[in-house]
Formats: C-alpha cells, structure tokens, sequence
C-alpha cells in the first residue's frame, strides 16, 4: 500500500521561508515523478511544481516561480518544496502527489496523471 504523507507546513509571515517534506512509502519512489499541488478554500486545486523521477527536470507554475525550489532525496523516498518570498495574506492547503506510472517525464498541468495523494499540509502566511 502507497503511503505519502506531507510535513512542515504552518504559519509564517509574508516574505518569510518555509520548507515542506513529501515521504512516500510502498513503492520505488526512484522511479516516479513527484509533484506538489495546493488549493486555497473555495478554488480548485492547482499545480505548483513537479521533478522526474532522476531529479533533472522540473516544471514550476508561472505564479512561484523564481521564488520555489523542489527537490527530490532518493535514498530517502522524500520530495521537498522549499518556498521563499512567500506572499502575504494566504492559505493553501499543499499536497504532495506520486505518478501513477514510472519513468514518465511530469506536468503539474494533469493532475489526473498523479495517482499516490498525501492528505496535505497547511501553509498560512500572515501579513
């Protein structure tokens, strides 16, 4: 069984850092592209980033990029999401999602393609 699970949320102030961890278990995570979704309430979920399963290619959406890095460990089965600059007056819940199938390049813009979800990590940042 496919277990992801996301830490390091929480609440930080409009310009700040914040650091989230993605851990995966129950398959070969070397294998499969990682991405990172979030979704603020009442708006539908969107891509932030994502990483191929070797780590050399990344994707990033338009609105963070320059200002989010992610990254991947795997001998450690963990993704990361490192965020700087972050804006204010925002809530997002930020999940961590595994492809449904190995050795594919990623796209945050299908979502559909990610089948292995995390219950996500909540990102506040204050003003």
């Amino acid at each position: 069984q496919v277990q992801v699970v996301e830490s390091g949320g929480g609440l930080v102030q409009a310009g700040g850092s914040l650091r989230l961890s993605c851990t995966v278990s129950g398959l070969r995570f070397d294998y499969y592209a990682m991405a990172w979704f979030r979704q603020a309430p009442w708006k539908e979920r969107e891509g932030v980033s994502c990483i191929i399963w070797i780590g050399r290619s990344t994707e990033y959406a338009d609105s963070v990029k320059g200002r989010f890095t992610i990254s991947r460990d795997n001998a450690k089965n963990t993704e990361y999401l490192q965020m700087d600059s972050l804006k204010t007056d925002k809530k997002d819940m930020y999940y961590c999602a595994a492809d449904q199938s190995p050795y594919r390049s990623c796209s945050i813009a299908w979502p559909t393609r990610f089948s292995h979800w995390g219950k996500g990590t909540q990102v506040t940042i204050s003003s």
